[in-house]
């Protein structure tokens, strides 16, 4: 529960290092890209929810209880679409938004740390970060997906709507919380290191991603969600990676 907490809360408790720090480009900057990019993957998303519904209920084969099944299933359709359309959101824009994100972490940690050695941008280095990032989606987006189209499947029996919509927000928040701690974990860590270390902290993990997916829900969520995402991340992903470092000989 405390390293739910502290993912969570760790959005609102790290403010104060923008200013501190002198964050504001690297909050500024992808926040603009997060509202290009949600603005068209939703409004693809809003245009296919409509024909979600009709087009599964076509397969009950019964009168009885169709108006019941109906409903839930547009429920159900509703937010596998709007589902879908958050993880291909989070994964564009974590890849897009990487080099500001990097330079970020590093920034923080730096600052934190008292390091004398200062985030620089390098052609080879992002190219590097890009290629990382890449392999991190490609690896969390099938395993996401693979599961989020279990629930969907499992969601639209009646009984089981309300759990299965809640599974899906757990499992999307996972990974939105695993995206945010990478971008600090990369200078660390090879890709089969960081899934352990996300595996350790799951739970800090699923309290960060779900404060990015509930902040994407509120709209404004699209400008500031991201970089304060990353932020909390760094900080917590930092304090855990010291904690483990005293733990081993």
């Amino acid at each position: 529960m405390k390293d739910f907490l502290d993912g969570f809360t760790g959005y609102f408790r790290h403010l104060g290092l923008i200013p501190k720090y002198g964050l504001w480009f690297y909050v500024l900057i992808p926040g603009i890209l997060s509202v290009l990019l949600g603005g068209l993957i939703f409004a693809a998303a809003w245009q296919m929810a409509d024909g979600v519904g009709e087009m599964l209920i076509q397969y009950y084969p019964f009168e009885r209880g169709r108006a019941i099944v109906e409903k839930t299933v547009s429920f159900i359709g509703g937010i596998g679409i709007g589902a879908m359309g958050l993880m291909l959101f989070k994964y564009l824009i974590m890849i897009i938004a990487s080099p500001f994100m990097s330079f970020l972490s590093e920034r923080i940690e730096n600052r934190m740390y008292d390091k004398k050695t200062t985030a620089s941008f390098s052609i080879s280095g992002t190219i590097r970060g890009f290629i990382r990032g890449i392999r991190i989606a490609l690896r969390n987006i099938i395993r996401e997906l693979s599961l989020t189209f279990v629930l969907f499947l499992l969601g639209l029996i009646p009984v089981f709507a309300l759990p299965a919509t809640g599974l899906i927000f757990l499992v999307q928040s996972y990974y939105a919380g695993f995206g945010n701690m990478d971008f600090t974990m990369e200078r660390y860590f090879s890709v089969r290191q960081s899934v352990r270390f996300v595996r350790r902290n799951r739970w800090f993990a699923i309290g960060n991603g779900l404060a990015f997916v509930l902040l994407l829900m509120t709209g404004l969520g699209f400008i500031i969600a991201l970089p304060l995402g990353v932020i909390g991340a760094t900080v917590g992903t930092l304090e855990a990676q010291r904690r483990f470092d005293k733990k081993s000989p």
